[in-house]
């Protein structure tokens, strides 16, 4: 097990557990880079993620779920995704989410991604519900559970505010709004997987809290595989 990929994982892994959309309880565990070992037991209890990891993996021949070049592939996107047949993953998904109501993935075998974009706007119902006129609730948990780019624009202590473009609903589709600024934390009570952002820093958002630090090329590739994701949406 790759102690770098486990805490990779954790950075973004962390969000939905603390507020207790997904994972086991006892979020604060996802925060000590010491506790490896501990993480890759967790990371086995995150369902969903954990399915795309393995498939990813299986994929591209990597032993290890947890190689950092798997994780980034499946929160951020890499290079990994393309190895991945769209037909093979929702078979997967059908063992993992068959019984469960969701959204439109079950037709997708040829367009699937395994990529979190792909569980978030195709696996989960909140997308269905937002065209069966769920309104502005759909479009807030879809915007926040997603995996967004922005740039640091200020830090105060424990929060940082950050420039993002936000979702929005034209009545057809899902599209990216103008930037705007919001606040996001990148520590809780002392205790990140991650150095304090510096201002004019690229980093990725889950819900209300800076995972990481992006390259140019990461920011670029995760909104393309992100837009792709949505116009692909029946």
């Amino acid at each position: 097990m790759s102690a770098s990929g486990a805490v990779l994982f954790a950075r973004y892994a962390y969000p939905p557990n603390a507020l207790g959309y997904c994972g086991p309880a006892g979020a604060g565990a996802l925060l000590r880079p010491d506790a490896t070992a501990e993480i890759e037991r967790r990371a086995r209890r995150f369902e969903g993620a954990w399915t795309y990891l393995r498939v990813i993996a299986e994929s591209a021949g990597i032993a290890d779920p947890l190689d950092p070049r798997v994780v980034e592939a499946y929160w951020v996107g890499n290079e990994l995704l393309g190895k991945v047949d769209p037909a093979r993953l929702v078979d997967r998904l059908l063992d993992r989410f068959g019984g469960q109501p969701g959204g439109t993935w079950r037709q997708a075998s040829g367009r699937a991604v395994a990529h979190h974009s792909f569980q978030v706007f195709e696996v989960y119902p909140w997308a269905r519900l937002l065209r069966a006129g769920a309104g502005a609730t759909a479009v807030e948990v879809l915007d926040r559970c997603r995996i967004r780019a922005g740039e640091v624009v200020r830090v105060d202590g424990p929060s940082a505010t950050v420039r993002t473009r936000s979702l929005r609903w034209d009545g057809t589709a899902l599209v990216a709004g103008p930037a705007r600024e919001s606040a996001a934390r990148w520590c809780v009570d002392g205790m990140a997987l991650i150095d304090e952002p510096r201002p004019g820093a690229l980093v990725a958002l889950h819900f209300d809290w800076v995972c990481d630090e992006l390259t140019g090329d990461q920011a670029t590739r995760l909104g393309e595989l992100e837009a792709g994701v949505r116009a692909a949406m029946p």
